[in-house]
């Protein structure tokens, strides 16, 4: 099976802590170059030092945050003015705040489908020329199991990656014809400062203690735990390679079978 990454160069947004992170050190390990992308610089250069490093492999980074999308795409815009190629292109951002979607104020949808959806495009738009010209094209956006079956209190989420997932099925349809592959990644639980955070909300809400809240959660799943960063950032791997050619518009869950539809 192919996964050589070497002489490929991937953004991976989000890369400064959990699974966007995690994506970056895979694929630095399957060879590629990596230019990370987040709005904490010091973090950013911390990660760029840690990286695999072989004589191929130059890492870079660029400082944006995606809550301000036309700045995302001057410092974007910049940055490809510098590299002649991108082959790889990990979408992820942070979700949205937990809450019931009725109580919702519109606001945070807004803010939500910028941080998402607008920043997808903007980043796509940005990088398929340089794809189209090499002859090697991997979208993949880091979502959630919630555009398969909608979690109970992250209505603002669920609304926002349904939207994603729905302009990812048909953005690999118009892009298949160039080679260029699109794939959803759907983490369900894992250990990342997110689902901490979670925990440590619904805990309060429910007035228990944080560990049997996990144990709850975890109970849910049929592996009985909560996956690593890594696990996930090895089925991007997997959709970053060669060997993932034939694979376009469709969603893998790494969930540890928590989601109960097929």
């Amino acid at each position: 099976m192919d996964i050589d990454l070497t002489n490929k160069r991937a953004i991976v947004c989000g890369s400064t802590q959990g699974i966007g992170k995690a994506v970056a050190e895979e694929l630095a390990n399957l060879g590629a170059s990596i230019t990370l992308v987040a709005r904490n610089e010091e973090k950013l250069k911390a990660v760029q030092q840690s990286l695999s490093r072989a004589k191929a492999q130059q890492h870079h980074i660029v400082v944006a945050d995606f809550a301000q999308p036309e700045y995302l795409k001057s410092a974007i815009s910049s940055y490809l003015e510098t590299t002649s190629e991108i082959h790889i292109l990990l979408n992820n951002t942070g979700g949205p705040s937990a809450g019931r979607v009725y109580d919702a104020d519109p606001s945070a949808f807004i803010n939500a489908m910028q941080m998402h959806l607008i920043c997808n495009q903007l980043l796509v738009q940005a990088v398929v020329p340089k794809m189209r010209k090499s002859g090697y094209g991997r979208i993949i956006n880091i979502i959630s199991t919630s555009v398969k079956e909608p979690i109970a209190g992250l209505g603002v989420s669920n609304t926002t990656r349904g939207a994603v997932a729905s302009w990812s099925k048909t953005l690999a349809n118009e892009l298949g014809p160039y080679g260029i592959t699109v794939n959803n990644v759907l983490p369900g639980s894992t250990e990342t400062d997110r689902i901490r955070s979670l925990i440590s909300n619904k805990a309060k809400e429910q007035g228990k203690d944080e560990r049997v809240v996990e144990e709850e959660m975890k109970s849910q799943i049929p592996l009985r735990r909560f996956a690593e960063p890594a696990e996930t950032a090895a089925a991007v791997g997997f959709l970053a390679s060669p060997s993932a050619a034939y694979i376009t518009g469709t969603n893998l869950a790494v969930d540890g079978g928590r989601i109960s539809c097929l």
